[in-house]
Protein backbone atom coordinates (compact mmCIF):
# COMPACT_ATOMS: atom_id res chain seq x y z
CA UNK A 1 0.00 0.00 0.00
CA UNK A 2 1.76 3.49 -1.12
CA UNK A 3 1.99 5.66 1.72
CA UNK A 4 0.97 9.60 1.54
CA UNK A 5 3.29 12.07 2.92
CA UNK A 6 2.52 15.46 4.15
CA UNK A 7 3.78 19.03 2.49
CA UNK A 8 6.09 19.66 5.26
CA UNK A 9 7.59 16.43 5.16
CA UNK A 10 8.44 16.01 1.57
CA UNK A 11 9.77 19.79 2.28
CA UNK A 12 11.88 18.14 5.14
CA UNK A 13 13.14 15.96 2.72
CA UNK A 14 14.31 18.61 -0.03
CA UNK A 15 15.82 20.55 2.81
CA UNK A 16 18.31 17.77 3.81
CA UNK A 17 19.25 17.12 0.31
CA UNK A 18 19.90 20.54 -0.15
CA UNK A 19 21.88 20.82 2.94
CA UNK A 20 24.02 18.44 1.65
CA UNK A 21 24.39 19.73 -1.47
CA UNK A 22 25.19 23.26 -0.30
CA UNK A 23 27.23 21.95 1.88
CA UNK A 24 29.04 20.07 -0.36
CA UNK A 25 29.13 23.48 -2.44
CA UNK A 26 30.55 26.15 0.45
CA UNK A 27 32.15 23.74 2.99
CA UNK A 28 35.43 24.57 1.54
CA UNK A 29 35.55 27.79 1.55
CA UNK A 30 36.27 26.46 5.34
CA UNK A 31 38.64 24.32 4.67
CA UNK A 32 40.98 26.39 2.30
CA UNK A 33 43.91 26.20 4.69
CA UNK A 34 44.06 22.58 4.98
CA UNK A 35 43.87 21.90 1.50
CA UNK A 36 46.48 24.31 0.86
CA UNK A 37 48.85 22.38 3.65
CA UNK A 38 47.67 18.54 2.94
CA UNK A 39 48.00 18.60 -1.22
CA UNK A 40 50.98 21.23 -1.38
CA UNK A 41 49.39 24.20 -3.35
CA UNK A 42 48.62 27.96 -2.57
CA UNK A 43 45.61 28.98 -0.66
CA UNK A 44 45.03 31.01 -3.90
CA UNK A 45 44.61 27.96 -5.72
CA UNK A 46 42.55 26.70 -3.42
CA UNK A 47 40.09 29.21 -4.42
CA UNK A 48 39.03 27.43 -7.60
CA UNK A 49 37.14 24.34 -5.41
CA UNK A 50 34.66 26.80 -5.65
CA UNK A 51 35.15 28.25 -9.20
CA UNK A 52 35.35 25.38 -10.72
CA UNK A 53 32.50 24.18 -8.96
CA UNK A 54 30.34 27.15 -9.45
CA UNK A 55 31.25 26.80 -13.76
CA UNK A 56 30.04 23.65 -13.54
CA UNK A 57 27.11 23.72 -12.16
CA UNK A 58 25.97 26.78 -14.48
CA UNK A 59 27.41 25.04 -17.48
CA UNK A 60 26.26 21.45 -17.48
CA UNK A 61 23.79 21.71 -14.74
CA UNK A 62 20.91 23.69 -17.66
CA UNK A 63 22.56 21.32 -20.32
CA UNK A 64 22.08 18.04 -17.93
CA UNK A 65 18.45 19.17 -17.19
CA UNK A 66 17.57 19.82 -20.83
CA UNK A 67 18.82 16.07 -21.57
CA UNK A 68 16.25 14.80 -18.82
CA UNK A 69 13.51 17.14 -19.77
CA UNK A 70 11.35 14.17 -20.32
CA UNK A 71 12.11 12.17 -17.76
CA UNK A 72 10.02 11.66 -14.73
CA UNK A 73 11.15 14.37 -11.41
CA UNK A 74 11.26 11.19 -8.71
CA UNK A 75 13.67 8.77 -10.85
CA UNK A 76 15.54 11.74 -11.51
CA UNK A 77 15.99 13.16 -8.48
CA UNK A 78 17.44 9.69 -7.07
CA UNK A 79 19.63 9.24 -9.96
CA UNK A 80 21.18 12.64 -9.05
CA UNK A 81 21.75 12.16 -5.41
CA UNK A 82 23.18 8.80 -6.48
CA UNK A 83 26.12 10.57 -8.64
CA UNK A 84 26.36 13.27 -5.68
CA UNK A 85 27.51 10.20 -2.78
CA UNK A 86 29.54 9.28 -5.96
CA UNK A 87 31.54 12.29 -6.34
CA UNK A 88 31.62 12.94 -2.39
CA UNK A 89 33.23 9.56 -2.02
CA UNK A 90 36.09 10.37 -4.71
CA UNK A 91 36.49 13.76 -2.79
CA UNK A 92 37.44 11.88 -0.02
CA UNK A 93 39.53 9.11 -1.01
CA UNK A 94 41.55 11.78 -3.50
CA UNK A 95 45.29 11.58 -3.59
CA UNK A 96 45.69 14.68 -5.08
CA UNK A 97 44.43 17.92 -6.08
CA UNK A 98 43.52 17.39 -9.32
CA UNK A 99 41.31 14.69 -8.50
CA UNK A 100 39.67 16.63 -5.48
CA UNK A 101 38.98 19.42 -8.35
CA UNK A 102 37.67 16.59 -10.76
CA UNK A 103 34.87 15.50 -8.14
CA UNK A 104 33.52 19.11 -7.95
CA UNK A 105 32.78 18.67 -11.33
CA UNK A 106 31.05 16.15 -11.01
CA UNK A 107 29.04 17.11 -7.77
CA UNK A 108 28.34 20.08 -9.36
CA UNK A 109 26.79 19.15 -12.51
CA UNK A 110 24.00 17.58 -10.18
CA UNK A 111 23.00 20.38 -7.97
CA UNK A 112 21.51 22.91 -10.75
CA UNK A 113 19.18 20.20 -11.81
CA UNK A 114 18.30 18.70 -7.52
CA UNK A 115 17.24 22.11 -6.75
CA UNK A 116 15.33 22.96 -9.64
CA UNK A 117 13.47 19.83 -9.83
CA UNK A 118 12.83 20.00 -5.94
CA UNK A 119 11.69 23.62 -6.42
CA UNK A 120 8.96 22.18 -8.98
CA UNK A 121 7.95 19.70 -6.84
CA UNK A 122 7.76 22.01 -3.66
CA UNK A 123 5.73 24.15 -5.84
CA UNK A 124 3.47 21.87 -7.34
CA UNK A 125 2.19 20.54 -3.58
CA UNK A 126 1.74 24.71 -2.38
CA UNK A 127 -1.11 26.80 -2.66
CA UNK A 128 -0.39 29.77 -5.18
CA UNK A 129 0.11 32.49 -2.04
CA UNK A 130 2.59 29.87 -0.54
CA UNK A 131 4.72 30.11 -3.97
CA UNK A 132 7.62 32.07 -2.20
CA UNK A 133 7.85 30.51 0.82
CA UNK A 134 7.88 26.75 -0.93
CA UNK A 135 11.05 28.22 -2.92
CA UNK A 136 12.47 29.71 0.63
CA UNK A 137 11.86 25.95 2.18
CA UNK A 138 13.77 24.60 -0.77
CA UNK A 139 16.79 27.09 -0.23
CA UNK A 140 16.52 26.80 3.64
CA UNK A 141 18.14 23.43 3.18
CA UNK A 142 21.20 24.95 1.62
CA UNK A 143 20.77 28.26 3.96
CA UNK A 144 21.05 25.64 7.52
CA UNK A 145 23.80 24.11 5.54
CA UNK A 146 25.82 27.71 5.79
CA UNK A 147 24.56 28.40 9.41
CA UNK A 148 25.84 24.42 10.75
CA UNK A 149 27.67 22.15 8.04
CA UNK A 150 30.24 24.68 6.68
CA UNK A 151 31.52 25.40 10.64
CA UNK A 152 30.95 22.00 11.55
CA UNK A 153 33.19 21.22 8.50
CA UNK A 154 35.35 23.89 8.65
CA UNK A 155 36.16 22.52 12.92
CA UNK A 156 36.05 18.69 11.57
CA UNK A 157 38.53 19.84 9.14
CA UNK A 158 40.69 21.36 11.19
CA UNK A 159 40.56 19.45 14.41
CA UNK A 160 41.24 16.08 12.56
CA UNK A 161 41.06 15.45 8.92
CA UNK A 162 39.22 17.50 5.48
CA UNK A 163 38.58 14.29 4.07
CA UNK A 164 35.94 13.18 6.93
CA UNK A 165 34.13 15.96 5.64
CA UNK A 166 33.53 14.62 2.60
CA UNK A 167 32.78 11.29 4.14
CA UNK A 168 29.83 12.81 6.32
CA UNK A 169 28.08 14.50 3.39
CA UNK A 170 28.15 10.94 1.72
CA UNK A 171 26.54 9.72 4.66
CA UNK A 172 23.82 12.94 4.58
CA UNK A 173 23.29 12.00 0.69
CA UNK A 174 22.83 8.44 1.36
CA UNK A 175 20.14 9.84 4.05
CA UNK A 176 18.64 11.75 1.18
CA UNK A 177 18.49 9.27 -1.13
CA UNK A 178 15.83 7.25 1.26
CA UNK A 179 14.10 10.13 1.99
CA UNK A 180 12.97 10.82 -1.45
CA UNK A 181 12.64 6.85 -2.48
CA UNK A 182 9.94 6.99 0.27
CA UNK A 183 8.27 9.87 0.83
CA UNK A 184 8.20 11.81 -2.83
CA UNK A 185 5.03 11.74 -4.92
CA UNK A 186 6.18 11.01 -8.44
CA UNK A 187 4.62 13.95 -9.77
CA UNK A 188 4.13 14.81 -14.10
CA UNK A 189 3.57 17.31 -15.47
CA UNK A 190 0.36 17.27 -17.72
CA UNK A 191 2.08 17.71 -20.66
CA UNK A 192 5.38 16.34 -21.52
CA UNK A 193 7.55 19.58 -21.45
CA UNK A 194 8.83 20.53 -24.53
CA UNK A 195 12.51 22.24 -24.91
CA UNK A 196 11.66 24.62 -27.22
CA UNK A 197 8.63 26.16 -25.03
CA UNK A 198 10.61 25.90 -22.06
CA UNK A 199 13.60 28.16 -23.32
CA UNK A 200 11.25 31.23 -24.35
CA UNK A 201 12.12 32.10 -20.84
CA UNK A 202 15.51 34.00 -22.32
CA UNK A 203 13.32 36.17 -24.18
CA UNK A 204 10.98 37.03 -20.90
CA UNK A 205 12.25 40.73 -20.30
CA UNK A 206 11.76 40.42 -16.15
CA UNK A 207 13.85 37.03 -16.44
CA UNK A 208 16.30 38.70 -18.19
CA UNK A 209 16.88 41.49 -16.29
CA UNK A 210 17.24 39.77 -13.04
CA UNK A 211 19.88 37.77 -14.23
CA UNK A 212 21.59 40.57 -15.17
CA UNK A 213 21.06 42.02 -11.80
CA UNK A 214 22.52 38.61 -10.42
CA UNK A 215 25.03 38.02 -12.97
CA UNK A 216 26.59 41.98 -12.88
CA UNK A 217 25.84 42.91 -9.43
CA UNK A 218 25.23 40.02 -7.14
CA UNK A 219 28.30 38.32 -8.19
CA UNK A 220 30.23 40.42 -5.78
CA UNK A 221 29.01 38.61 -2.89
CA UNK A 222 31.18 35.63 -3.87
CA UNK A 223 34.25 38.16 -4.47
CA UNK A 224 34.47 38.47 -0.92
CA UNK A 225 32.99 35.59 0.84
CA UNK A 226 35.24 32.90 -0.99
CA UNK A 227 38.00 34.28 1.48
CA UNK A 228 36.37 34.74 4.76
CA UNK A 229 37.90 32.07 6.23
CA UNK A 230 41.98 33.63 5.65
CA UNK A 231 40.30 37.01 6.24
CA UNK A 232 39.32 35.90 10.21
CA UNK A 233 42.65 34.55 10.09
CA UNK A 234 44.51 37.90 9.05
CA UNK A 235 41.99 40.97 10.60
CA UNK A 236 40.31 39.13 13.84
CA UNK A 237 43.14 37.05 14.62
CA UNK A 238 40.90 33.90 14.88
CA UNK A 239 42.27 30.20 15.50
CA UNK A 240 40.18 27.43 14.30
CA UNK A 241 37.20 27.99 17.05
CA UNK A 242 36.86 31.44 16.67
CA UNK A 243 36.66 30.44 12.50
CA UNK A 244 34.17 28.04 13.59
CA UNK A 245 31.93 30.68 15.59
CA UNK A 246 32.16 33.77 12.53
CA UNK A 247 31.13 30.41 9.60
CA UNK A 248 28.34 29.88 12.46
CA UNK A 249 26.78 33.46 12.85
CA UNK A 250 27.73 33.98 8.94
CA UNK A 251 25.17 30.87 8.64
CA UNK A 252 22.42 31.80 11.40
CA UNK A 253 21.98 35.27 9.15
CA UNK A 254 21.52 32.93 6.38
CA UNK A 255 19.16 31.33 7.79
CA UNK A 256 16.96 34.10 9.44
CA UNK A 257 17.95 36.19 6.10
CA UNK A 258 16.40 33.25 3.81
CA UNK A 259 13.20 32.45 5.76
CA UNK A 260 12.47 36.54 6.34
CA UNK A 261 12.31 36.92 2.42
CA UNK A 262 10.52 33.64 1.82
CA UNK A 263 7.71 35.61 3.94
CA UNK A 264 7.74 38.55 1.40
CA UNK A 265 4.20 38.61 -0.98
CA UNK A 266 5.15 38.37 -4.55
CA UNK A 267 4.06 41.63 -5.52
CA UNK A 268 6.79 43.26 -3.21
CA UNK A 269 9.39 41.22 -4.43
CA UNK A 270 11.34 43.99 -6.04
CA UNK A 271 10.65 46.80 -3.61
CA UNK A 272 12.58 44.30 -0.64
CA UNK A 273 15.20 43.65 -3.28
CA UNK A 274 16.10 47.16 -3.52
CA UNK A 275 16.28 47.09 0.45
CA UNK A 276 18.77 43.94 0.56
CA UNK A 277 20.92 44.99 -1.83
CA UNK A 278 21.27 48.25 -0.24
CA UNK A 279 22.38 46.87 3.15
CA UNK A 280 24.76 44.07 1.58
CA UNK A 281 26.50 46.91 -0.17
CA UNK A 282 27.42 48.47 3.15
CA UNK A 283 28.08 45.84 5.38
CA UNK A 284 30.65 44.37 2.16
CA UNK A 285 32.44 47.81 2.10
CA UNK A 286 32.61 48.07 6.11
CA UNK A 287 33.94 44.42 6.86
CA UNK A 288 37.20 44.30 7.26
CA UNK A 289 37.55 47.14 8.67
CA UNK A 290 35.01 45.87 11.56
CA UNK A 291 36.76 42.22 11.80
CA UNK A 292 39.70 43.51 13.93
CA UNK A 293 36.93 43.90 16.95
CA UNK A 294 36.09 40.29 18.46
CA UNK A 295 32.63 41.21 19.17
CA UNK A 296 31.89 43.18 15.64
CA UNK A 297 33.59 40.43 13.92
CA UNK A 298 30.48 38.15 14.87
CA UNK A 299 27.98 41.13 14.30
CA UNK A 300 29.30 41.54 10.52
CA UNK A 301 29.74 38.36 10.22
CA UNK A 302 25.59 37.64 10.72
CA UNK A 303 24.97 40.62 8.88
CA UNK A 304 27.22 39.37 5.79
CA UNK A 305 24.77 35.96 6.08
CA UNK A 306 21.26 37.77 6.33
CA UNK A 307 22.26 39.85 3.50
CA UNK A 308 23.62 37.41 1.49
CA UNK A 309 20.64 34.52 1.76
CA UNK A 310 17.96 37.24 2.16
CA UNK A 311 18.48 38.82 -0.87
CA UNK A 312 18.86 34.79 -2.90
CA UNK A 313 15.17 33.80 -2.10
CA UNK A 314 14.25 37.47 -3.90
CA UNK A 315 15.79 36.78 -6.84
CA UNK A 316 15.35 33.24 -7.39
CA UNK A 317 11.22 33.98 -6.94
CA UNK A 318 11.42 36.93 -9.45
CA UNK A 319 12.98 34.12 -11.86
CA UNK A 320 10.78 31.20 -11.25
CA UNK A 321 7.40 33.00 -10.85
CA UNK A 322 8.18 35.28 -13.99
CA UNK A 323 9.28 32.26 -15.88
CA UNK A 324 5.25 30.63 -16.68
CA UNK A 325 6.56 29.48 -19.95
CA UNK A 326 8.98 27.41 -18.43
CA UNK A 327 7.97 25.46 -14.97
CA UNK A 328 10.33 22.64 -15.36
CA UNK A 329 13.23 24.56 -16.29
CA UNK A 330 13.22 27.53 -14.56
CA UNK A 331 14.40 26.49 -11.07
CA UNK A 332 17.51 25.03 -12.53
CA UNK A 333 18.22 28.29 -15.06
CA UNK A 334 18.05 29.95 -11.48
CA UNK A 335 20.49 27.80 -9.77
CA UNK A 336 22.93 27.52 -12.59
CA UNK A 337 22.65 31.76 -12.89
CA UNK A 338 23.54 31.84 -9.00
CA UNK A 339 26.53 29.59 -9.72
CA UNK A 340 27.86 31.85 -12.50
CA UNK A 341 27.69 34.87 -10.55
CA UNK A 342 29.44 32.56 -7.98
CA UNK A 343 32.35 31.34 -10.29
CA UNK A 344 32.72 35.35 -11.35
CA UNK A 345 32.87 36.22 -8.01
CA UNK A 346 35.25 33.78 -7.00
CA UNK A 347 37.73 34.17 -9.94
CA UNK A 348 37.68 37.67 -9.42
CA UNK A 349 38.42 37.64 -5.72
CA UNK A 350 41.30 34.74 -7.15
CA UNK A 351 42.49 37.10 -9.21
CA UNK A 352 43.18 40.19 -6.90
CA UNK A 353 44.27 38.19 -4.22
CA UNK A 354 47.21 36.61 -6.62
CA UNK A 355 47.88 39.95 -7.83
CA UNK A 356 49.02 41.33 -4.51
CA UNK A 357 45.59 43.44 -3.89
CA UNK A 358 44.77 43.47 -0.17
CA UNK A 359 41.29 41.92 1.62
CA UNK A 360 40.27 44.90 2.34
CA UNK A 361 40.51 46.07 -1.37
CA UNK A 362 38.59 43.38 -2.38
CA UNK A 363 35.89 43.58 -0.18
CA UNK A 364 35.60 47.33 -1.69
CA UNK A 365 35.22 45.54 -5.13
CA UNK A 366 32.27 43.38 -3.70
CA UNK A 367 30.76 46.43 -2.23
CA UNK A 368 30.77 48.24 -5.39
CA UNK A 369 29.67 45.10 -7.46
CA UNK A 370 26.53 44.75 -5.47
CA UNK A 371 25.54 48.89 -5.74
CA UNK A 372 25.92 48.12 -9.39
CA UNK A 373 23.23 45.76 -8.95
CA UNK A 374 21.10 48.19 -7.03
CA UNK A 375 21.39 50.45 -10.27
CA UNK A 376 19.87 47.46 -12.31
CA UNK A 377 17.48 47.14 -9.73
CA UNK A 378 16.24 50.70 -9.47
CA UNK A 379 16.20 50.48 -13.80
CA UNK A 380 13.63 47.41 -12.91
CA UNK A 381 11.40 49.31 -10.88
CA UNK A 382 10.22 51.52 -14.26
CA UNK A 383 10.48 48.56 -16.61
CA UNK A 384 9.38 45.10 -15.06
CA UNK A 385 6.06 43.47 -15.82
CA UNK A 386 4.50 43.08 -12.54
CA UNK A 387 1.93 41.36 -13.18
CA UNK A 388 3.58 38.15 -13.90
CA UNK A 389 4.03 38.11 -9.98
CA UNK A 390 0.22 37.87 -8.83
CA UNK A 391 -1.06 34.74 -7.47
Amino acid sequence: MRMNFSRNMILAVFMLGTFAVGMTEYVVTGLLTQFAEDLNVEVSTTGLLLTVYAISVAIFGPILRIVTLKFSPKPLLLALMILFILSNILAATAPNFDILLLSRLFSAAMHAPFFGICMYIAISISDPTKRTGAIAAVQGGLTIAIMIGVPFGSFLGGMFDWRLVFWFMAALGLLTLIGILVTTPNIRPSEVPKVKDELQMLKNKNVLMTIAIIVLGFSGVFTAYTFKEPMYREFAGFDVTGITLGLFFFGLGAVIGNFVSGSVRPSRLTSRLLLALAALAVVLVSFTHLLAFAPMAIVMSFLFGAGTFGTTPLLNAKIILAAKEAPSLSGTIAASVFNLANAIGAALGSFLLGAGFSYTTITYVAGAMITFGLILTFINVKTEDRSVYEA
